[in-house]
């Protein structure tokens, strides 16, 4: 691949947006990359995924503008589904995404982030939907997901108004989780990251599809959601040996890593 790169370390892979002369935009080719990067991925050996860009200056400027600007209506219309396609597979991703963000998240950046399942910046991160000052609706779901994060007032203020807003103001109106030195970012979010691949794969996976499934319907149908995926813990070899070893009073065994089964 051109533009994306994959790596593996432990159990945590790291998906970097490689554009950096472009201030890693993203045009139909960064697309169909990550769309292959994230297909590539093992997800019965890597239990957490980072998604960040290359560089210091910028996680993703946005959409390529120069790719958008002569396209039909239907050739816009065709270019959302496939940034929106992408975006709702990493939502649906069966293990979590963490968006490291260092710089730049505007329009189909800020984008791509929401779609991750939590997000930590560096401090000269800069968030925004500006795509009103250019004629366009955010068209990879920003009025969808920015609305479900920091509520409706915000999101419909930040994109009328094409307000893009640092990352002190991301941390206050819960756009991102943390903000750290731009040099701390990838140690902090590999940390993260680590922490959770060490716990049982299949339990995190179901916290992550009971969130995103129960999110989506009334209280009822949500805690059945869970009930379910709750139910679908036991009997498996993590439950069993979880338990069992948090009963075992003597602890006379070290703790062995969680397995996928």
């Amino acid at each position: 691949m051109e533009f994306v790169t994959y790596e593996v370390k432990g159990q945590v892979g790291i998906v970097t947006i490689n554009r950096p002369k472009a201030l890693n935009a993203l045009n139909s080719q960064v697309l169909d990359e990550l769309n292959e990067a994230f297909d590539a991925v093992d997800i019965n050996e890597v239990r957490c995924l980072i998604l960040t860009g290359a560089g210091e200056k910028s996680f993703v400027a946005g959409a390529d503008i120069g790719e958008m600007s002569t396209l039909s209506k239907a050739e816009g219309e065709a270019f959302g589904k496939k940034g929106n396609d992408l975006f709702l597979k990493i939502e649906s991703f069966p293990i979590p995404v963490i968006a490291a963000v260092n710089g730049f998240a505007l329009g189909g950046g800020c984008e791509i982030s929401l779609a991750c399942d939590f997000r930590i910046a560096s401090e000269n991160s800069i968030f925004g939907q500006p795509e009103v000052g250019l004629g366009i609706t955010p068209g990879f779901g920003g009025t969808q997901r920015l609305a479900r994060a920091v509520g409706t007032g915000m999101a419909k203020q930040m994109i009328y108004g094409a307000r893009n807003i640092k990352s002190d103001e991301a941390l206050r109106i819960g756009l991102v989780n943390q903000v750290v030195a731009l040099e701390e970012l990838m140690p902090t979010v590999e940390k993260i990251a680590a922490g959770i691949a060490k716990n049982a794969p299949i339990a995190v996976r179901n916290c992550k599809k009971a969130i995103n499934e129960g999110m989506q319907v009334d209280i009822e149908k949500a805690v059945e959601i869970e009930e379910k995926l709750f139910g679908d813990c036991f009997e498996t070899a993590d439950q069993r040996y979880g338990m069992e070893f948090f009963l075992d009073k003597n602890k006379e065994k070290v703790k062995e890593p969680f397995k996928n089964c």
